[in-house]
């Protein structure tokens, strides 16, 4: 790889909390001879904003914002794009291949963030608590049951870091936990946790969970074949991809009672397109922050700043992005 060290480089931080929290991040890819400039909306860039943001920088750091093949055209000096997160699906790795970019992500800097955030939605939906909060603060004392978590069945689909985190805290609540994942990890069944088929996952869970990556395999993955096994009043909770659930029978499926509610985290584009079960009683959602906090904000930001260094000075960066993709 060729060794940029004594070039100036001017790196684009388009991720919305890059630099936002911790300035430590700008402040080591100075030392290293960037100059930096960062995303001046506080959301997503559109494509045009990107091209003309980054089209004559040196290196990207990207959140949540597309960065598809009709962008990446425009990047002439471009070496690195660095994902300030986990997710490659919004970047075009064959374009990036093509003009001889390298991608990289942030493996496991935000999985326990994101474990917590699904656990946390999974509860919501069970005890109602988001209505019920609406209910007691506009002076309404309305009292109804919800339904237990405790000595239920959970099933977790995709078992990577984050899952695997996922699992770990299932734990505390039952010894009834069903994964399903291409790979099987000693430590998801160390914690009592036993494989089994997406169909099993369906049938038999009161709660379900996604962690997986979208690609081919998983898109649609929740489809109507999907709903049509799960028993009345399953929970499901999204914090992977929404692409992995089908819209049309998903919004079905909480109308007619096969789930008790959605807990979702994640959108095709942000701020999303208004979908009908947005409005439903039984949808909690959260503007993609499940893996976002402070702390996982630094752990982010000094992740894709090691990626971005490493390619400056002729380095393979340590996460960088292969052929196949990367587990969440």
């Amino acid at each position: 790889m060729k060794d940029y060290s004594g070039e100036h480089w001017k790196v684009a931080g388009t991720a919305v909390t890059f630099g936002k929290f911790y300035k430590g991040s700008i402040e080591r890819l100075e030392a290293a001879g960037c100059e930096v400039k960062l995303n001046p909306y506080g959301r997503p860039l559109t494509n045009e904003e990107m091209i003309e943001f980054a089209g004559d920088c040196d290196a990207l750091i990207v959140g949540n914002d597309k960065v598809p093949a009709n962008v990446i055209e425009h990047f002439h000096n471009m070496k690195v794009i660095a994902k300030h997160g986990v997710g490659v699906d919004a970047i075009d790795k064959d374009q990036a291949k093509k003009q001889g970019i390298l991608v990289t992500n942030a493996p496991g800097t935000n999985k326990d963030e994101v474990a917590d955030a699904a656990m946390c939605l999974a509860l919501m939906v069970a005890r109602d608590f988001h209505t019920l909060n609406t209910h007691t603060k506009n002076h309404e004392w309305i009292k109804y049951p919800g339904v237990d978590v405790v000595d239920k069945t959970i099933g977790v689909i995709g078992a990577g870091a984050i899952g695997t985190a996922f699992v770990r805290r299932a734990t505390g609540f039952t010894d009834k936990i069903l994964v399903n994942d291409l790979v099987e990890r000693d430590e998801v069944k160390a914690m009592g946790a036993k494989y089994v088929s997406k169909e099993e996952i369906y049938s038999s869970c009161d709660i379900i969970s996604l962690h997986v990556p979208l690609d081919e395999s998983t898109f649609h993955l929740l489809d109507e074949k999907a709903f049509s096994l799960m028993k009345p009043g399953t929970i499901l909770v999204n914090t992977a991809r929404s692409k992995c659930v089908e819209v049309e029978p998903l919004t079905k499926a909480l109308k007619d009672g096969t789930l008790r509610g959605y807990g979702v985290d994640v959108y095709d584009f942000e701020p999303p397109a208004w979908l009908e079960l947005f409005d439903l009683p039984n949808v909690v959602m959260t503007p993609h922050v499940a893996g976002t906090t402070y702390e996982s904000n630094q752990r982010m930001g000094d992740t894709a700043v090691t990626n971005v260094i490493a390619v400056k000075q002729g380095k393979t960066p340590p996460n960088l992005i292969t052929f196949g993709g990367a587990s969440a």
